[in-house]
């Protein structure tokens, strides 16, 4: 696969990701929601940190959330520089297109995310209690700490906790509870080829287990 296919494959994502990343934003309040099918919302929140809202300052208490969101960002575009050279090094050595295309959506998934991060807080202004603007004259942030838009919910399952059911008793329980977006399913995709596909993706290592097992029987 050609390093022109992959691009394509990393471009299509980026568009889908930003463009409904932008509707989002600029159709939506902060935390409005539209129920599209019982199992199926679009709930539009904003990430402020890495997976699941985490954030450097909850581990590090001196760490103020700005300093941790700039942080966060510069983690991700070392990353990012260190994914687009492990593609790169893959479509060079003329690697299995599985891998190449897993790698390319691992890319696409985090340069995605990384738009939003760099440029999002000087692109728009604030989505509490208002619908935001494209190119605002007033933005909510500066560049390097913009916030992540997430929008899809799947609660496949909300209910109760039975009251017998220790501790959790009369608890809501919902499945599945995380909100995200299109980048964050190319990267889960990726990832799951790489996983799934492992021995397709990567042939060679399979090669050197086997040199290895007979020349270890020869001895």
């Amino acid at each position: 696969m050609s390093l022109k296919k992959a691009s394509l494959v990393i471009a299509l994502v980026l568009i889908v990701d930003q463009l409904s990343k932008i509707y989002v934003k600029t159709h939506f309040e902060l935390y409005e929601s539209v129920e599209v099918f019982s199992w199926f919302k679009i709930l539009f929140i904003e990430n402020e940190g890495a997976a699941w809202g985490t954030k450097l300052s909850d581990f590090i208490p001196f760490i103020s959330d700005r300093a941790s969101k700039l942080i966060l960002t510069l983690f991700r575009l070392v990353a990012i520089s260190g994914i687009a050279y492990w593609l790169y090094d893959t479509v060079k050595k003329g690697s299995p297109k599985i891998l190449i295309i897993a790698i390319s959506l691992i890319f696409a998934g985090a340069f995605g995310n990384i738009i939003d991060s760099v440029f999002y807080g000087v692109l728009f202004n604030d989505s509490h209690g208002q619908i935001a603007t494209l190119f605002s004259e007033n933005p909510y942030g500066t560049i390097f700490h913009g916030k992540v838009v997430d929008m899809f919910q799947f609660p496949l399952i909300d209910t109760t906790w039975p009251e017998w059911v220790p501790y959790y008793g009369g608890r809501s329980f919902r499945f599945f509870e995380p909100i995200f977006n299109v980048a964050d399913t190319s990267i889960s995709t990726g990832v799951g080829m790489l996983i799934v596909f492992n021995k397709k993706a990567f042939p060679k290592n399979k090669k050197v287990n086997e040199t290895e097992t007979t020349a270890a029987g020869m001895n």
